[in-house]
């Protein structure tokens, strides 16, 4: 049997690397020799760098940068392709992790820390970037990213209009003159597992901003505020609009990235399942592993699992979801697994569930593999039993 174990991290609990290490001993416990394949996976969020650095045997580089509320942060990013290619993390720089939940504040935090990591890698020298946008603790659009970039982001008086959320709506223009030169030799490829656009009810703000502190209050601000930066951008040439698939990834960074700096935006899911070799893995495989702190209708919107479902079953391959949690339908997910399931074994709260993790996945999976063999088991004595079974009804009639 050839089993792949394909997982995204439990956000703020689990590497992918953790929990491909737990579920690839529970297969082994239940199931015996097997051909085991383990590969963690990203989807752009926390972890995206990691995947693909280590997938492609990189090195790690640390850089000390500004972090999402001005304290000091040790980022990382990592090299590949023997120096030619970066790839990071915005969130090893403005990671929501990096703050403490009472700390949130989108109206001051700001993506600066994220252009000081952008212009760390050029001065590498290298030739192509690829970042990772998910999880992160700004609202601002980006006018952190692309000032630390050169980009002057200005006020009806020509004056700098400052950093973080606050500072958009004060937003009167956006030049581009003192951009880093370096930018135009550099391909830049971004890694989004959302879909949404820049502005309105399914923008950066309405759907992202509370997860990072927003009240309904500053939801209006920042939205508002976020469309006088697109108006500028729009004005200085940069961009004819902002509603491309994307754009409002990490508060607006998506729309930064692509607009003041040509990035391409890509499947976070698909770019990393590429660069760690899952498709080269796929083929004779008999079951995909998969799973995530926390399978929501989001999942189905281009993250992780639902991508790594997709694909395995265009293979013919069956798949399994192990979640921290399942809220909502979750018999829709049988839409896109062939089994899913919570690890959550009744605890009474968060803090107790996050704590028994570890132990209930690797429950959970050697439960998977059990229910496997008992379904091996019985296909293998079904069918004679069926047959006298239908036998003895026509008799009986």
């Amino acid at each position: 049997m050839k089993i792949i174990v394909a997982p995204d991290s439990f956000k703020g609990n689990m590497s992918a690397p953790r929990v491909c290490s737990i579920i690839g001993d529970a297969v082994l416990r239940a199931a015996g020799p097997v051909e085991l394949h383990k590969i963690p996976l990203a989807d752009g969020g926390e972890g995206t760098a990691r995947a693909i650095t280590e997938a492609a045997g990189g090195c790690f580089v640390s850089v000390p940068v500004t972090g999402p509320l001005g304290d000091k942060a040790d980022a990382v990013y990592g090299l590949i392709d023997g120096g030619r290619v970066a790839v990071l993390d915005v969130a090893s720089a403005l990671g929501i992790e990096l703050v403490d939940r009472e700390r949130l504040d989108p109206m001051k935090a700001s993506s600066y820390g994220a252009g000081e990591l952008i212009a760390a890698a050029l001065d590498r020298g290298v030739r192509e970037i690829v970042i990772g946008i998910g999880g992160s603790a700004t609202n601002d659009g980006g006018i952190g990213l692309i000032s630390a970039l050169g980009f002057r982001v200005l006020d009806a008086e020509g004056r700098p209009v400052g950093q973080g959320g606050r500072a958009l709506g004060k937003i009167a223009a956006v030049d581009p003159a003192g951009a880093d030169r370096r930018l135009r030799d550099v391909s830049i490829r971004v890694a989004c597992d959302v879909t949404n656009t820049l502005l309105g009810p399914q923008g950066a703000s309405a759907v992202f901003g509370p997860q990072k502190g927003a009240t309904a209050d500053m939801v209006a601000v920042l939205d508002s505020g976020l469309a006088r930066l697109a108006a500028a951008w729009i004005r200085a040439g940069l961009a004819g609009d902002v509603e491309s698939p994307g754009d409002g990834a990490a508060g607006g960074l998506g729309a930064a990235l692509r607009i003041c700096l040509g990035a391409s935006v890509e499947s976070g899911a698909m770019l990393v399942m590429n660069y760690a070799g899952f498709f080269e893995r796929l083929p004779g495989a008999d079951l995909v592993i998969t799973g995530e702190g926390m399978t929501d209708a989001q999942t189905a919107a281009g993250k992780l699992c639902s991508v790594v479902a997709r694909e395995s079953r265009r293979s013919g391959v069956p798949v399994a979801l192990l979640s921290g949690a399942l809220p909502g339908n979750a018999e829709a997910l049988l839409d896109s697994f062939d089994y899913a399931v919570s690890i959550a074994r009744g605890q009474p709260c968060l803090e107790t569930m996050i704590r028994d993790s570890p132990r209930d996945l690797g429950f959970a999976a050697e439960n998977l593999i059990r229910a496997i063999r008992i379904g091996a088991t019985l296909r293998n004595g079904w069918q004679p039993v069926a047959q006298d079974f239908i036998r003895a009804e026509c008799n009986h009639h």
